[in-house]
């Protein structure tokens, strides 16, 4: 099982939200001994199914984020299946509730040692207080993360995947027992895109992120490897 980062060397995954699997693992090479850990989202493996999995934990440990939400018998039987196919990290909707993540980590020690990380994701790092109140939540994205981070972790999750600007706020509530994942990071002076609650890599580390996740800065640069070592450079040590 992938431990808790214990250098900024180890802090870095790259999201590999490339549309073919040819394009993800000539990305994967040239980023070779630059990030720790390769993101595997949505849009690749419906692209590419589970051959993307393995073909990118050949090159390094995958975090595979599909963001599972479903009734828990369908989220039980998902986790069953991927478990055993070796992504060191696995997303579920800290949403679905207590009993769906309960179930999720019961299906996952199916795998036994091997089983991947359950990381429940809390707000989505592209939704602010507005979309928040669009889809009948009335709290602040910091209260509705802290809400969703004591249930998740409570249900049996390992970690938790939420915006930069809630790291803190969850050391304080719950201290060192979640693994953070942390999205919505941008480098300064880059662009947000769809991103609305950022932070500079060195910022998300210093508030308490055990990783940090990093798409298009370097995906989208002339020289992803260059790119990705510059973050890494920027982290506190």
């Amino acid at each position: 099982m992938l431990l808790r980062p214990a250098t900024p060397a180890a802090r870095l995954i790259a999201a590999l939200d490339l549309p073919s699997l040819d394009a993800a693992c000539a990305m994967a090479t040239r980023l070779a001994g630059a990030a720790a850990v390769l993101k595997l989202g949505l849009e690749l493996f419906t692209a590419e199914g589970p051959p993307a999995l393995a073909a990118l934990r050949a090159r390094a440990p995958v975090f595979l984020d599909l963001k599972l939400h479903d009734i828990p018998n369908t989220v039980a039987g998902a986790v069953r299946v991927l478990a055993p196919r070796g992504a060191a990290m696995l997303t579920l909707h800290a949403a679905g509730g207590a009993a769906m993540i309960a179930a999720a980590r019961e299906a996952a020690e199916g795998a036994g040692a091997a089983r991947p990380l359950l990381l429940a994701v809390t707000v989505l790092t592209s939704m602010d207080a507005e979309a928040l109140q669009g889809v009948g939540v009335p709290e602040t994205p910091r209260a509705q993360v802290l809400r969703l981070a004591r249930l998740a972790m409570a249900a049996g999750a390992d970690g938790l995947v939420c915006s930069p600007q809630e790291v803190a706020p969850i050391r304080d509530a719950l201290g060192e027992a979640p693994l953070l994942v942390v999205p919505g990071i941008r480098p300064a002076g880059a662009a947000p895109g769809d991103q609305a609650r950022t932070a500079t890599p060195a910022e998300a580390v210093a508030a308490g992120a055990d990783w940090i996740v990093v798409g298009r800065p370097i995906t989208a640069a002339p020289d992803p490897a260059a790119a990705a070592r510059a973050i890494l450079a920027s982290l506190p040590r």
